[in-house]
């Protein structure tokens, strides 16, 4: 049984930092794991993903370079980092995870390519 644990959101300030970890159970090894967000009135849209035991990361363009994802194999868990936030970073941060370690840019904009899911964790960045 796959489960998927977020936890670090929070309340933070413009250029602020926060850390996200995605806790996995179940499976790990040689997956395509990513970060998806969805604020308010829009559609969840993927922001980062790496390859787990592999290495290979993956990010949107509108995370600019201040977004970083890596992963600890000994603890099965993946990281978002986030500094320099934005107000409008200011989302539900999701973790979810593929069967496999296909993985990329184009994975990140489909969340039907990703079959499990955690339950979320909410940032909000106040101007």
């Amino acid at each position: 049984h796959v489960q998927l644990v977020e936890s670090g959101g929070g309340s933070v300030q413009a250029e602020g930092s926060l850390r996200l970890s995605c806790a996995a159970s179940g499976y790990f090894s040689k997956r395509c794991m990513a970060w998806f967000r969805q604020a308010p009135g829009k559609e969840r849209e993927g922001v980062a993903a790496i390859v787990t035991g592999g290495g290979n990361t993956y990010y949107a363009g509108s995370v600019d370079g201040r977004f970083t994802i890596s992963q600890d194999n000994a603890k099965n868990t993946v990281y978002l980092q986030m500094n320099s936030q934005k107000p409008e970073d200011t989302a539900m941060y999701y973790c979810a995870g593929r069967t496999d370690g296909n993985c990329g840019v184009w994975y990140l904009t489909t969340t039907s390519a990703f079959q499990y899911w955690g339950q979320g964790t909410q940032v909000t960045v106040t101007s």
